[in-house]
């Protein structure tokens, strides 16, 4: 463990410097000294208090476990806020808005994908619960990893992961290998929340933290945005893309998918000129390489500023105890693989350590708290998200069964059929001719010496049919799309098995701008919560914005149009932000450093199984009953708000 040693000189933390440049310890007087005009109240300079807390700091604790956190305190607040942290703010922001991206992929491509890959509804939910999977898998192993590997390392290897499998999963053809690639892009995806947000605090003094971690949580509402925008203008347009036959079909969902890694790309690109966290470095006893980023983030900033003959100061710093080794073995000594083995199992006790370390008597309640608050919040937030469109889609169902009207079979005449329902229909020697058939159901009809040719269907079937010597030529209507059908003398030539489309798909356009409407929504609730994070305070922040959320729930009881039920979703999304992102700042400031990721990622999987128990439960309800959601979720906000009054406030306190 190296001594730490910071130079103190003028007063500061810096030797004083030339006339013409104005130092921390000078600003606010005139050249003839003059006395600061607070004084004259018995009111200190807000200069003179800052450097009494740094050297308090630097003088305060003892134990060496404490040393450290303060140490380091002083040392970033020297650094300043400047240009390192504002690029550093956009590369990583990119790497949060991806996983907002993530978030509402698979919901945009779903009514479309569904054609090309013939999806049933049991299909479709998995596809919709493989997301969240991934993304609690994720969160989990890459929060474990980046305590001992390195915050930059393992977000650079997080998004690696995601945008390869994103790119495969735009080509894929089959359901099997687009539920493959989908699951491993949101596995590399899970890791970015619980890595950016202790990556980016951790060059973050504690007078900065609150407000500008609260304005990096603006990146996922700006991911909501973009994926709305994107498929707003790209999915509709189903003709954009090519064909190779029957068997490769590449429509415009799949840009969709291709166009939705563009920011994983972009927050790839820019962390390639970021360093490794200095904090990260010091807790692995990497001195001389933390001493290195350190000056450079001090040099970046301060010359950006124009006071570039500032010089970084600090000599050594103290490095904290070391817990473990992991176990390395020479080059020379057995195959690679076996040395990768060796390394492997290391690697993974030293994660389940830090795993266990988290129910320690000194971090069991924090845990224990933030635990029920994440779930809390995850399981209404989530399954509301989820609720609101599926209600909408609900009334427009029951506003078309309204309106539906019985057709009789004999008289269907013009060339495209779209959702109508034929009861106890008999048709004999028709001709059904190029027709494209929408979301119709026969049942318990005859056809008898029928033709039907060149027939492109969607959502169509035949239920309780009978089919007499009847001929299907060239068209999609194979035997999945006949459900209890007798057929007799009935044949198929050239059909063609599958859900390939060419005609333009109709896409509920009132989806897009829904989501698009909720994403726009907290950006009110996103400034108050950053402006007001370190005034406030954390707790205030969390316990509010859950107790008011919770009030807002039961609006939905007077939700019976759809205007209002965006209205509703708007005002929940907007008010329940700030608890948001409440609960990412103090997730970070409550664990030390050697435990902070794997702390987040732990409670980031459980938001995610909370929004995967949350979308299926609430989801189940639509058509049924309103009240079991709306209880449910203000249960949930209210328990988790009370329960949030009573964690500990770390707004100033340093970085553990």
């Amino acid at each position: 463990v190296g001594d730490y040693r910071l130079a103190l000189s003028g007063g500061g933390y810096y030797p004083r410097q030339d006339e013409d440049a104005a130092s921390d310890a000078t600003e606010g007087r005139d050249d003839e000294d003059q006395m600061y005009e607070g004084e004259y109240q018995g009111i200190p300079h807000p200069d003179d208090a800052k450097v009494a807390q740094r050297v308090a700091r630097a003088k305060g604790p003892s134990d060496e476990e404490n040393t450290l956190p303060e140490e380091y305190e002083s040392i970033i607040e020297d650094c300043g806020h400047g240009r390192f942290q504002w690029t550093l703010f956009v590369a990583a922001g990119l790497a949060l808005m991806a996983d907002g991206v993530e978030c509402f992929v698979v919901g945009f491509v779903l009514p479309s994908a569904e054609k090309d890959m013939c999806l049933s509804n049991a299909n479709k939910g998995m596809l919709g619960l493989i997301v969240y999977l991934g993304m609690m898998v994720g969160a989990f192993v890459w929060g474990g990893l980046a305590d001992k590997l390195g915050r930059r390392r393992c977000l650079v290897s997080a998004l690696n992961m995601h945008c390869a499998f994103s790119f495969l999963s735009s080509f894929a053809q089959g359901y099997g290998s687009f539920l493959f690639f989908r699951l491993f892009s949101g596995i590399g995806i899970g890791g970015s929340i619980p890595i950016v947000f202790s990556y980016f605090s951790e060059f973050l003094a504690m007078d900065k933290r609150g407000e500008h971690l609260g304005w990096l949580c603006m990146f996922w509402m700006m991911g909501g945005i973009y994926a709305s925008f994107m498929a707003w203008g790209i999915i509709p347009h189903y003709g954009w893309g090519f064909s190779m036959g029957t068997e490769f079909q590449y429509h415009s969902w799949r840009v969709f998918v291709l166009v939705c890694a563009l920011p994983t790309l972009l927050s790839l690109t820019g962390l390639m000129f970021m360093p490794e966290s200095p904090r990260f470095l010091l807790e692995n006893g990497k001195h001389d390489e933390a001493w290195m980023i350190l000056k450079r983030v001090h040099d970046t900033n301060w010359r950006a500023k124009g006071e570039p003959e500032r010089v970084f100061t600090v000599s050594q710093i103290k490095t904290a105890r070391q817990e473990g080794e992991f176990i390395e073995i020479q080059s020379s000594t057995g195959s690679a693989f076996q040395r990768w083995t060796v390394r492997s199992k290391g690697l993974t006790k030293e994660v389940l350590q830090n795993i266990l370390s988290l129910v320690s008597p000194n971090l069991r309640h924090g845990t224990f708290f933030m635990a029920i608050i994440w779930f809390t919040m995850a399981f209404s937030y989530y399954g509301l998200s989820v609720w609101f469109p599926d209600m909408i889609k609900h009334l427009q169902n029951e506003e078309y069964e309204s309106k539906l009207c019985f057709i009789n079979i004999l008289c269907l005449l013009v060339c495209q059929l779209e959702k109508q329902q034929d009861n106890h229909s008999i048709c004999f020697f028709c001709s059904f001719t190029k027709m494209e058939m929408k979301s119709i159901k026969f049942e318990d009809s005859l056809f008898e010496n029928c033709y039907f040719e060149h027939i492109k269907s969607t959502g169509t079937f035949f239920e309780n049919c009978t089919f007499k010597s009847t001929v299907f030529y060239n068209t999609d209507l194979w035997i999945e799309k006949f459900i209890d059908c007798k057929m007799q003398n009935t044949t198929f030539v050239h059909s063609k098995k599958g859900c390939h489309l060419n005609f333009h798909e109709e896409n509920d356009i009132l989806i897009y701008l829904v989501s698009f409407l909720g994403s726009l929504a907290v950006l009110p609730g996103n400034i108050i919560s950053a402006l007001f994070m370190d005034k406030v305070g954390r707790i205030k922040m969390i316990g509010g914005s859950m107790l008011i959320s919770a009030g807002c729930t039961f609006f939905l009881f007077m939700s019976f149009s759809q205007a209002a039920i965006i209205a509703w979703q708007c005002l929940f999304c907007g008010v329940s932000v700030a608890a948001w992102n409440g609960i990412e700042v103090i997730t970070v400031e409550l664990y030390p450093a050697s435990k902070r990721t794997t702390a987040f990622g732990l409670l980031n999987a459980l938001c995610k199984l909370a929004a995967i128990l949350g979308s299926s439960i609430f989801a189940s309800f639509v058509g049924i009953t309103k009240v079991i959601p709306i209880l449910l979720s203000f249960g949930a906000l209210l328990g988790g708000g009370l329960l949030a009054l009573k964690l500990p406030e770390t707004r100033q306190k340093a970085l553990l």
